[in-house]
């Protein structure tokens, strides 16, 4: 026994001395910072600093490592050690408050690079970040847990959709990528998939009429996508997951040098081919899909920093959905349903600094959209080209006034099989001419105190001159955490039935137009108020409340109540109505718990000869969430997302059993992902936790696809219920 204890002695004693201790202080501006987290990364050896900035970490760990120093509100920061198991080091660590939301750069709101505080437009901004808590295949579904935002699928067969903002249908949602208008017309329910989300560096949304700055179909918001820069890139990236249901996505980003250019590739890659149906009514729960979508934006280098950067993408997709038993040889056929949509579409767009001593700025955009469509034996083929040009001018008047001048021109081409243009006799394609002017003066009437002005005028070859005008009004208090904007506007949309409605396509209602349609006006004011401050023990809570009210003059809105068998479209004879308030949060503890949250309630109503109706499939009340919490000593994070929403109105026909409403619904989802290296991630999880789905006679007369009561448009989510992921994240810098 007596030996023993001398060798336990000797070993304990060995084991010290051969500890490395690491010690110092953890401070920000020369003042102790608490409960910082130090770690040694790649391991669970960490700790946090005390009241007074100090800590102090023992290991036995031999090599070289990078220790880590994190606290919410700070950049992190690593610094290289070598242990060889006989040191005492000293190394403290200065840390640098990082940018806060309000200092984020935005675009959107002005057209012009200004700090988020200083925006008197309302910008939200979501980063990559935000997109990973749930990962999924493209940016239509990433949206769903946005406050505000409601992914609307149009179609219980194809699942084609568009995005809602505060209760107003996709066509009033303008989408952009670096700005540019890529996204609308007849790509309007394709063009948010296939983008390679490992090349998006933020994600940027107003909400309410931007008419002023970017024309028509801006009338409910604004989807701006914006790509990384080549500066900014990893050299490569590398995402993929997949499903239990069969599903797979990956993509791929890469940068290279071609000559002085800096180029990003990004490819992407999703397809599904696993009919599912679980609902038993015979129709594949879940459309089956193949898509490639290859991603390139081309960088170069010119004097004074100018920028001349082009991009282009491509897209190519095959879907289908309809009965089981459905194969393409039944495509076009009357014997199996089944809706089949061949999409090829091409998209180029770029910036080029005019190289002058005033700030003069060319936009262009082109794309090109062909799609070839069944739906059962209904032949749909639609060919879509639009050329996009702007040319902006920023200057300044003495030292408060800020202008913005525009000019832009936009063409349009569309061409179908439908009697919308011609028929078989006499084809005449819709041809749109869209020349525009506006200003914007953004007057700077005290250091926190900022008035903007904008006007635009265009000129639509069909419907001749819109005028659209807006004002907007920010406050701000001294320390900056209590924001104050107020917002008034006009907004226009000209409507192409065929190309924004699929229920116009799908089912047997036949399509009939009362009159020529006029464009749809709306005037808009929205009152936002936003509120940052900091807890006692280091926590960061950020408040962002708004209310909103719109109101539309010859609103455009298909009426299925009318006659059962028919989709009567005219504009409004009387008003239709969009308000609401809208509160969200995000919340950050130094415990490493984190959450965003919010809600919206909303009144979105019809007058017509006297009686408000509410319109249908739109929702009074939503709420998002987003809870993570991250575990420094495993490297390890938990996300838990979802959404809640509210009973729908739902389009019945006659005699329709049906339920008239939605039921409340919520569609939950959890993930767990762990780093091993700064380089490699593995994430996995659960979606729809609930196992929420629809009712299982949603499609009307599934039993006989081809009659004339056959209807899909009795939608109001997916069919896809629970189902466990898996991916892994990979990337080089």
């Amino acid at each position: 026994m007596k030996y023993f204890i001398v060798l336990l002695f000797f070993c304990s004693t060995h084991i010290l001395l051969s500890q490395n201790i690491l010690r110092g202080k953890v401070t920000f501006n020369g003042k102790p910072l608490e409960m910082a987290s130090i770690i040694i990364k790649g391991t669970r050896t960490g700790t946090v600093s005390d009241n007074e900035g100090i800590y102090s970490l023992k290991t036995d760990l031999k090599g070289k490592f990078k220790m880590e120093v994190s606290s919410v509100g700070f950049n992190t920061i690593t610094k290289r050690v070598f242990l060889d198991g006989k040191k005492t080091l000293n190394i403290n660590f200065q840390l640098v408050e990082v940018n806060s939301s309000l200092d984020e750069v935005v675009i959107s709101g002005t057209m012009k690079p200004v700090k988020k505080l200083d925006s008197p437009v309302p910008v939200e901004v979501y980063s990559p970040v935000f997109f990973r808590k749930n990962p999924t295949p493209s940016v239509f579904e990433s949206l769903a847990n946005v406050n505000g935002i409601r992914p609307q699928v149009n179609c219980s067969v194809c699942n084609t959709g568009d995005i809602h903002i505060n209760g107003l249908e996709g066509p009033y949602t303008f989408v952009l990528i670096d700005g540019m208008p890529i996204v609308s017309g007849l790509s309007t329910v394709y063009g948010l998939t296939g983008l390679p989300q490992s090349l998006i560096e933020r994600v940027e949304i107003v909400k309410g009429p931007a008419s002023t700055l970017y024309g028509s179909e801006a009338v409910g918001g604004v989807i701006n996508i914006i790509t990384k820069t080549s500066k900014a890139a990893p050299k490569l990236t590398l995402e993929s997951f997949g499903s239990s249901w069969g599903e797979i996505n990956a993509d791929l980003g890469f940068k290279y040098n071609l000559g002085r250019a800096q180029g990003l590739l990004g490819v992407n890659y999703f397809n599904y081919q696993n009919p599912i149906d679980n609902n038993k009514d015979g129709f594949t729960d879940l459309t089956l899909q193949d898509r490639i979508s290859i991603f390139n934006k081309l960088s170069f280098p010119r004097k004074n920093n100018k920028i001349f950067t082009v991009a282009g993408r491509y897209v190519y997709e095959d879907r289908w959905g309809g009965e089981m038993d459905w194969t393409p040889a039944f495509r076009g056929g009357d014997e199996i349903y089944g809706e089949s949509i061949y999409t090829s579409r091409w998209e180029t767009f770029g910036t080029y600094d005019l190289p002058t001593s005033e700030k003069l700025s060319l936009q262009f955009s082109a794309n090109g959209h062909s799609q070839n469509s069944f739906y059962g034996n209904a032949l749909y083929q639609a060919d879509q080209y639009i050329g996009f040009g702007q040319l902006l001018w920023d200057t300044s008047l003495g030292k408060n006034h800020n202008l913005l001048f525009g000019a832009t021109y936009r063409y349009t081409y569309y061409d179908d099989n439908t009697t919308a243009t011609g028929n078989d006799l006499n084809n005449d394609p819709s041809i749109t001419h869209l020349p525009g002017v506006f200003i914007q003066d953004e007057i700077t009437l005290a250091p926190n105190n900022k008035l903007l002005l904008g006007a635009r005028y265009d000129y639509n070859s069909i419907h001749g001159g819109i005028f659209s005008p807006r004002i907007n009004y920010k406050w701000n208090s001294e320390n900056n955490k209590d924001v104050i904007r107020i917002s008034m506007g006009n907004g226009f949309r000209v409507a192409n039935i065929f190309t924004e409605e699929h229920a116009a396509l799908t089912g047997n209602r036949e399509v009939f137009f009362e009159d020529e349609l006029k464009p749809e006006t709306s005037w808009n004011a929205n009152v936002n108020y936003v509120k940052r401050f900091t807890t006692d023990n280091g926590g960061i809570i950020n408040l962002d409340a708004s209310t909103f009210y719109t109101y539309f003059e010859n609103k455009i809105i298909p009426d299925y109540e009318t006659d059962t068998n028919k989709i009567i479209y005219g504009n409004l004879s009387g008003n239709s109505v969009s308000k609401g308030i809208s509160l969200s949060t995000d919340i950050t503890w130094q415990n490493g718990l984190s959450i965003l949250a919010g809600a919206t309630l909303m009144d979105v109503s019809v007058t017509e000869n006297g009686v408000t109706e509410r319109q249908v499939l739109t929702e009074s009340f939503s709420g998002t969430w987003s809870i993570s919490y991250h575990l420094p000593s495993l490297d390890m994070k938990v996300d838990y997302t979802g959404n809640i929403y509210g009973p729908m109105d739902l389009p019945l026909l006659e005699n329709d059993p049906r339920a008239p409403k939605s039921p409340w619904y919520s569609i939950q989802n959890i993930q767990l992902s762990k780093k091993f290296t700064n380089n490699f991630e593995v994430f996995g999880g659960v979606k729809n936790l609930l196992d929420f789905t629809p009712v299982a006679n949603g499609i009307w007369s599934a039993d006989d696809p081809f009659a004339d009561d056959f209807d899909t448009t009795y939608v109001y989510a997916s069919n896809q219920g629970i189902r466990m992921f898996l991916g892994l994240r990979y990337k080089i810098f």
